[in-house]
């Protein structure tokens, strides 16, 4: 059956396909501080990754690409996401000679409990995406028989060869008629706000889906948001009528976006947060629902509110739903441990979007 979706007509069967790095994640057991442990608890995630896992488990073809080093570390992370269904064919197994430092990219999670917040370590300099000569992949090869494209601003920032990639990807993409979605991912870790701004800029006029504005919500114009609150840039919690302008801006600047999104966090504590968000969709601003949650592992839920929408999206879901079904995704993701939304069940999620929390039999 067609797809009624604008961004889906004339497609019987999504196939999706993201780029990104795969990442050791390693972390204290118990909410313990990192300079105490002694242990650490070990898997693997990454923006990217979360997604194609996410969908991937929701019934979706889902496919990963990436570069890790041909060593135990790379192989088990490629089998971590194939034990998910993701499809791995495409994802290199660097040698020492293409990859010198030949390493798999790791981060350390401190997870916060209560007023205490949760901190990441990033140990990712000179792994094996980054020192891949990646102008040697055929997008034309790599992207075909897929018609959904998910890239993020993290890539990006690692190094200039994964910008250039991330760039010519997105291009391809627009000429062999794929969807993109897109997700800013702002880390201040890995470069600063004026380089994701730039770089974000350069991407917007080749995006279909847009999520987590944050970073390209000034234009390197210093006229365009000279003027009102957009010098001092997008609230992070703006109401209907602040985020309803400001997606009427982007629209009017990038009349190539179908699809507009973000979700707004309220921190009460660590262990505590209120989750809701916003969409542009068909020409109307849609809020969704206030979600109140206790936290059991922070990481990824913005991964898995774009996991969320897309798949709503490639299901023709009607707009409110799409946007309840993403941020839902999103609060079930903070009670699994590890990065991605490992959720098999769809009737769970909408559980979540009806508040109905009683046992499943």
């Amino acid at each position: 059956m067609e797809h009624c979706n604008p961004l889906l007509k004339g497609i019987n069967t999504p196939r999706f396909i993201t780029f990104g790095e795969v990442m050791l994640r390693l972390t204290p057991p118990n909410y313990e501080k990192i300079r105490m442990t002694s242990s650490f608890d070990a898997s693997y995630g990454g923006s990217e990754a979360n997604i194609a896992l996410a969908l991937a488990n929701l019934g979706i073809d889902s496919t990963f690409f990436s570069v890790v080093p041909n060593n135990s570390l790379g192989k088990s992370a490629v089998r971590m996401l194939r034990s998910n269904d993701v499809h791995c064919t495409p994802v290199i197994l660097s040698t020492p000679e293409e990859t010198p430092t030949h390493r798999l990219g790791t981060y350390y999670l401190e997870t916060g409990y209560g007023i205490r917040a949760s901190k990441v370590i990033y140990d990712r300099q000179h792994s094996a995406i980054t020192e891949y000569d990646l102008s040697k992949v055929d997008l034309d090869e790599l992207l075909d028989g897929f018609n959904w494209l998910h890239l993020s601003g993290i890539t990006p920032a690692l190094s200039p060869s994964c910008a250039q990639f991330i760039l010519d990807s997105l291009k391809k993409a627009k000429e062999k008629g794929l969807t993109v979605s897109f997700d800013g991912n702002f880390r201040s870790k890995l470069w600063t706000w004026e380089q994701a701004r730039d770089f974000c800029t350069q991407c917007l006029p080749y995006v279909d889906v847009l999520l987590g504005i944050e970073p390209y919500h000034l234009w390197k114009d210093e006229n365009d948001h000279s003027k009102g609150d957009w010098k001092d840039g997008v609230p992070l919690q703006p109401s209907y009528e602040q985020q309803d302008e400001v997606f009427q801006r982007f629209v009017e600047r990038y009349p190539n976006l179908s699809c507009i999104a973000r979700h707004v966090r309220y921190v009460h504590s660590g262990s505590e947060n209120s989750l809701m968000a916003y969409m542009w969709y068909q020409g109307h601003t849609f809020e969704s629902r206030l979600f109140t949650f206790n936290i059991l592992d922070r990481v990824g839920g913005g991964d898995a509110f774009a996991s969320g929408l897309i798949y709503a999206m490639m299901n023709d879901y009607k707009p409110m739903d799409m946007v309840n079904f993403a941020v839902a995704s999103s609060v079930i993701k903070h009670t699994i441990h590890g990065d991605a939304n490992i959720t098999d069940d769809v009737d769970s999620i909408r559980g979540i979007m009806s508040a109905n929390y009683d046992i499943k039999r």
